[in-house]
Formats: structure tokens, sequence, C-alpha cells
């Protein structure tokens, strides 16, 4: 998945998960963060960022905050839309016969609905952000949908349903994603019980530069 441009600028402050300020050439620039997560431990005074400029018609701001370096040297995408789009990408390789987005399964929409010789998938994908020691940790918040999603998954596998969740690795050198039980305990017994319940967990360690993401094994 690459941007089809980019900028580097300067983090200077997020007055709300939406908005941050960036310095760019000089000029302070309002621009758009691609990631409601706290990200505190990246989006830090100082840190180097990249933007890229969609070009979409009637936007309040010109730019989408998407890449940054964290204090140890490691790039992150942040972009909440780079998963799906990474995850479709290498789906697209895997011999699936059909691949349907925003599937509306019970009361959910989950990412994927897959269907490959007699074998039908369900497969719903989380962006990992969060790097702990050498850990991916999910979530970065509180995420009362992620915990629906994994009860929803879970009660498919009952329906005959093969299902995953797809832990996309949004930075190099991560290959386990835990559940964040100390910001959300919810969703790491959830993760449990989905397991327990048959439901896959499968993780997507990426490679990152500050205008492409994809996924490597």
């Amino acid at each position: 998945m690459r941007y089809s441009n980019i900028t580097k600028g300067t983090f200077l402050d997020r007055p709300n998960r939406f908005i941050a300020h960036v310095e760019m050439d000089g000029r302070r620039e309002t621009v758009h963060v691609k990631n409601t997560g706290r990200c505190r431990e990246l989006l830090l005074p100082g840190a180097e960022v990249w933007l890229t400029a969609p070009g979409t018609e009637g936007r309040k701001t010109k730019y989408d905050l998407v890449t940054v370096r964290k204090e140890n040297g490691m790039l992150v995408n942040i972009d909440s839309q780079a998963p799906n789009a990474v995850v479709r990408e290498w789906l697209e390789r895997q011999g699936y016969d059909v691949i349907i987005p925003e599937y509306t399964y019970g009361d959910s929409r989950i990412d994927f609905y897959l269907e490959r010789d007699m074998e039908k998938t369900l497969m719903e994908v989380k962006g990992c952000t969060l790097e702990i020691d050498g850990i991916g940790y999910f979530p970065d918040a509180p995420t009362d949908r992620g915990v629906k999603h994994l009860r929803e998954l879970a009660k498919a596998v009952k329906n005959g349903y093969r299902t995953v969740i797809a832990f996309a690795i949004q930075m190099d050198g991560i290959t386990e994603v835990r559940p964040n039980i100390q910001t959300h305990p919810e969703f790491g017994s959830a993760m449990q019980e989905a397991a327990d319940a048959g439901v896959e967990i499968l993780f997507l360690p990426c490679h990152v530069e500050t205008d492409q993401l994809s996924i490597i094994k």
C-alpha cells in the first residue's frame, strides 16, 4: 500500500484526537490525524512525521498525518485505514474465490467475508501501533467495538464459519500482539473467550516506509 505523495514535518501538538499541529517548511499547519487512538508514546513534540495530501475537495485540512518516527527510531504507520487496505492487497494473493469487504453479519459489520473451495471465512482486521519492549499491544484506547467484533466472531464459529482476527502490525520487527489489558481489560477477556471458541488469531508483520506499508509474512 503506497501513498501517492508524502511530505515531511515536525509534530508540535494535538489539540484533540482528530487534528494536530505540524511544522512544515517553516510554517505551522493544522493536519488531520488518521487515528483516533491515543498514540501518546508516538505523537511527542519534536517527532518526525510524514503526511499525505489526498486532494479531496471540501476538506478543512490539506494533509493527513500517516507516519511517525518513534523515539527509539522505529517508523510507525498510524493510518487507521491502512490495515484494511494492506490486508486486502494480501488477501488477493491468497487464492480466495470471493473477497467481500465490509460484510454485514449479525449485528456487526465485519471487515472481510472470504470464500475458498467450500470454506467460508469471516475476518476482522485490527491495526497495531503500540509497541512496548518489542511486543505489540492492542488496543491503545478502550474499544467497545473491538469487544463486540470478537464476540460476534465467536458466535459465528458455532454456525460453521472459519473466523479470524488479524492484527496488521504497523511497524517493523514486531511479530506478536497481546491484548492491552491495562488499558481495556474487557478486550483481553473477550480475546481469550474468542480463542477458546475457535477464533483464529493471526499476526501480520509489516514493513513500514515513510510512503508505504506492506505485509512481509
